[in-house]
C-alpha cells in the first residue's frame, strides 16, 4: 500500500487559518464531500466521535484525525497544510500545521490500521515534513507525499 492509493490531488490543500478543531473538521468534511462524494456531516461526525476518545495530535506539529464510516467503499485520505498552526490539544501541547486525515469503511479492520501506520511512518519522517512545510502548492505537496517512501516499520 502506498499513499497514492489513499490520496487524490483534489484532497490536498493549503489553508490560511483555522479558528478551532471543530472548524478544521468541518473543512475536512467539505473536502471529503468534494473529493470523494461522502456526506460532509457523516465525515464530521465520525471525526468528532473518534476525537472524543482521545486527541489525534501526535506531536511535532502533526495531527492524524481518522474515522471509520458507514457507507464508504475504500480508505481515503485528505492532507492539509495550515499556514497558521492550530491549537489542537496534541500530546506534546504544540500547535498543528500538518494534518493527514484518514476516512475508512466501518468494517475495514486491519486495512485501516495498515493505512494509519503508513501515514504515521510517513509523517514521522523529518525530511518529508520539512519539504511539506516549505511548499504551498497543493500539487507539489501531493507529489511529496506520494513519492515519499515511508521507513519500514520497526
Amino acid at each position: 500500500m502506498d499513499l497514492s492509493k489513499l490520496l487524490t490531488p483534489a484532497a490536498v490543500r493549503v489553508l490560511g487559518q483555522m479558528t478551532s478543531k471543530k472548524r478544521l473538521f468541518q473543512e475536512l468534511g467539505e473536502i471529503a464531500s468534494q473529493a470523494y462524494g461522502l456526506t460532509a456531516a457523516t465525515a464530521i461526525d465520525g471525526l468528532q466521535e473518534r476525537e472524543s476518545l482521545g486527541p489525534t495530535g501526535v506531536g511535532n506539529g502533526i495531527a492524524l484525525p481518522h474515522a471509520r464510516l458507514v457507507g464508504m467503499e475504500k480508505i481515503t485520505g485528505i492532507f492539509l497544510r495550515l499556514e497558521k498552526p492550530l491549537d489542537y490539544e496534541s500530546v506534546d501541547r504544540q500547535p498543528v500545521d500538518l494534518v493527514f486525515c484518514l476516512l475508512a469503511p466501518k468494517d475495514s479492520g486491519v486495512d485501516h490500521l495498515k493505512a494509519l501506520a503508513l501515514v504515521s511512518r510517513t509523517m514521522r519522517d523529518a525530511g518529508t515534513c520539512a519539504k511539506l512545510r516549505a511548499n504551498s502548492d497543493p500539487s507539489k505537496l501531493y507529489a511529496i507525499l506520494t513519492e515519499a517512501k515511508a521507513p519500514a516499520a520497526a
